[in-house]
C-alpha cells in the first residue's frame, strides 16, 4: 500500500517521536504474507510489470512498485510514458501523512510513553547490549539518539536510520511517477490519513513483539542492503517473484499493532474504491500499488477481481 507503502506509517512515527516506546501483542497475521500465484507472473513488455484491469470500455493499468528501493531508482519509463498520454487520473498510493495529535488525546498519552530518560542500550543485557551498539555506530548514531524505552520503537528508529544511511526510500519510484504526472497534468489522485489513532496504538504493543521487531531490524542491518538492492532491481527489469524478495521489517512490526490491520484493510479499500471510480470514465487510467498489497490474497486485485471486474496479467500484454 504506498503505501500502501505501510512502512511509511513506521518512518513517519519514529520521526515524529523520535525515540518510542510500544507496548502490543504479536498478532501471526501478515496481511500480505500469503501471495495470489496466478497474479505473479514475469512482465513480457520491457521494464516493470503491469496488470490491468477493464469494466466495459475502461482500462486502469496498474502498476506494482516496490516497498522499499534505493533513493532515485533507475527504471525504464517508456511504457509509463506511454500510457499516460490521454490518462484520465493517476492513482498514487497515500503519501500525505498526516497526525493531529491535539484531537487525539490518546496519541499524545502513547508519545509520552514512549520517551525514556536515558539511552536504550542501558536497559540490555550485554550480549544484546554489544550486539545493538554495533548496529548503531554502523550507521552513524550515538547511544543518545534512542532515548527510547521499548524494543519495538528502538528497532524501527533504527531501521529508519539504516535507510537513510543507505539511502534506501520507501518514496521512489513514486516520487519520480508524481513528477511525470504533474508534467503532463494529469490529474493526481492520492489519498492522505490521520494517523494519529493509529500512533496512540503503537504505545499497546508487548515487549515480546517488540523484542521480534528489534532482532529483525538488526538483522537487517548486519546483512546490509544487499537483498533490496537486487530485489529494486528484478523489479525494474519485471521480474515479480525476486522483486517480492525485498525485506517486510516494518509491514511485520505494524501488522502486530493493534488497529494497524484495520488501517490496512481500509488503505486497500481506498485503492479499490478509486480504481472502481476511474472504470466509470470511459478510456484509460493508471494506478500505482505497492507489489505485496495488490498482489497477495485479500489485496487490490484479488478484491477487484471477486468484485467481478477482469484483471490481466503482465504475461498477458
Amino acid at each position: 500500500m504506498t503505501r500502501m507503502v505501510i512502512s511509511a506509517c513506521f518512518a513517519l512515527a519514529m520521526t515524529l517521536t523520535s525515540g518510542v516506546q510500544a507496548q502490543v501483542d504479536l498478532q501471526p497475521v501478515d496481511p500480505d504474507a500469503t501471495l495470489v500465484d496466478e497474479l505473479v507472473v514475469t512482465a513480457r513488455l520491457p521494464g516493470p510489470a503491469w496488470w490491468r484491469v477493464s469494466d466495459g470500455d475502461t482500462t486502469v493499468y496498474v502498476l506494482g512498485t516496490p516497498s522499499i528501493a534505493p533513493r532515485h531508482q533507475v527504471w525504464n519509463t517508456v511504457i509509463f510514458d506511454k500510457r499516460l498520454v490521454g490518462a484520465s487520473q493517476v492513482i498514487l498510493p497515500f503519501n500525505g501523512l498526516k497526525v493531529h495529535l491535539a484531537g487525539a488525546p490518546g496519541a499524545a498519552l502513547g508519545y509520552l510513553r514512549l520517551r525514556s530518560g536515558k539511552p536504550f542500550e542501558d536497559s540490555l543485557d550485554a550480549t544484546t547490549r554489544a550486539r545493538f551498539v554495533a548496529v548503531r555506530t554502523r550507521v552513524g548514531q550515538t547511544a543518545d539518539h534512542y532515548r527510547i524505552r521499548h524494543p519495538l520503537a528502538a528497532g524501527l528508529t533504527l531501521i529508519n536510520d539504516y535507510r537513510d544511511k543507505a539511502s534506501l526510500t520507501t518514496t521512489d519510484p513514486t516520487k519520480l511517477i508524481t513528477y511525470l504526472t504533474k508534467r503532463s497534468h494529469v490529474r493526481v489522485v492520492q489519498r492522505s490519513y490521520d494517523l494519529g489513532p493509529l500512533l496512540s496504538q503503537i504505545a499497546r504493543t508487548s515487549q515480546a513483539a517488540g523484542q521480534t521487531c528489534l532482532e529483525d531490524a538488526m538483522q537487517d542491518i548486519e546483512e546490509g542492503p544487499g537483498g533490496v538492492l537486487a530485489a529494486s532491481r528484478a523489479w525494474a527489469e519485471g521480474d515479480v517473484l525476486n522483486a517480492l524478495t525485498a525485506e517486510r521489517t516494518y509491514e511485520r512490526c505494524l501488522a502486530a499493532t493493534p488497529g494497524a490491520l484495520a488501517f490496512d484493510a481500509r488503505v486497500k479499500g481506498d485503492m479499490v474504491a478509486d480504481i472502481t471510480a476511474a472504470l466509470k470514465i470511459p478510456g484509460h487510467a493508471i494506478a500505482v500499488v505497492q507489489l505485496r498489497p495488490l498482489l497477495s490474497q485479500g489485496g487490490v486485485l484479488d478484491r477487484l477481481r471477486s468484485a467481478g471486474l477482469t484483471v490481466k496479467t503482465p504475461g498477458e500484454d
